[in-house]
């Protein structure tokens, strides 16, 4: 989108400055403003800074009628349209214009710092933001002339994507794991706590106690099996453990 030129933007005002004429330089070093008549400047009046694009305009108009006296074109700052003196910071030395290709140089200064601060602040802020423009500008024709990396898929194209190695037996299903405890299911058909019966062709041991016990006897405490010498050993003292261990391996429930 094309600049627009025709808005202008106040960028700084003050309401007096004093304008003074100044001696041709006499070398190198600068300008000085004990050189000039500070007591007897040529004019005073309003000064305003103004912005249009990339150009700022300094104006020194008549503080009663607004009548323009003269007008600085700046079109880079720092640079050779608006220069400090050596011995103060209120004085400046500005090139005016008159529109015609006709310049002139003139001592500007301000009656306090702090508007001669104001002045100089306003015009660096402004090159500072037409820099930062210009630097955007760049990049965005930059990003425009590139070439366009193209990611998408041709046609008949494919990808192949590998998920890494997977045992058979994972995927299908293992091995079944020992259920809480470490304790195993009992076999189908016997119920928990009951001694399993010898295997084929093991001969069954039993005792006959010489006097008959009563069924329950709540006044004596009950005396610890003897563990037979049998192989199953192991497995009826499993099946005898304590409600707690039976809660714990997770397949015995109890109501």
């Amino acid at each position: 989108m094309a600049e627009d030129n025709s808005y202008e933007s106040m960028l700084c005002v003050k309401p007096e400055v004093h304008v003074y004429r100044i001696p041709p330089r006499a070398s190198n070093r600068g300008y000085r403003a004990a050189d000039w008549k500070l007591d007897e400047p040529a004019w005073s009046g309003r000064m305003k800074i103004t912005a249009k694009g990339k150009l700022a305009f300094i104006k020194l108009e008549d503080k009663n009628t607004g009548e323009l006296f003269a007008q600085a074109p700046v079109e880079q700052y720092p640079g050779c349209v608006v220069e400090a003196v050596t011995d103060s910071s209120r004085y400046f030395v500005i090139r005016i214009e008159d529109g015609n290709g006709r310049h002139a140089f003139i001592g500007l200064g301000f009656a306090d710092r702090g508007d001669s601060f104001d002045f100089n602040v306003a015009l660096q802020d402004h090159f500072k933001w037409v820099k930062q423009e210009g630097e955007l500008a760049k990049m965005e024709a930059s990003q425009i002339a590139a070439p366009k990396l193209d990611l998408s898929f041709k046609e008949g194209q494919t990808i192949k994507i590998s998920i890494g190695n997977i045992k058979k037996k994972d995927a299908v299903g293992g091995k079944a794991r020992p259920m809480g405890g470490g304790l195993l299911p009992p076999p189908p058909g016997v119920k928990v706590g009951s001694v399993l019966p010898p295997p084929a062709g093991q001969p069954t041991v039993s005792a006959q106690p010489s006097t008959p016990a009563p069924l329950l006897d709540f006044g004596a405490p009950a005396s610890a099996a003897q563990p037979t010498s049998d192989v199953w050993g192991d497995f009826t003292s499993a099946g005898s453990n304590s409600d707690n261990d039976a809660v714990k391996s997770g397949w015995v429930q109890f109501s």
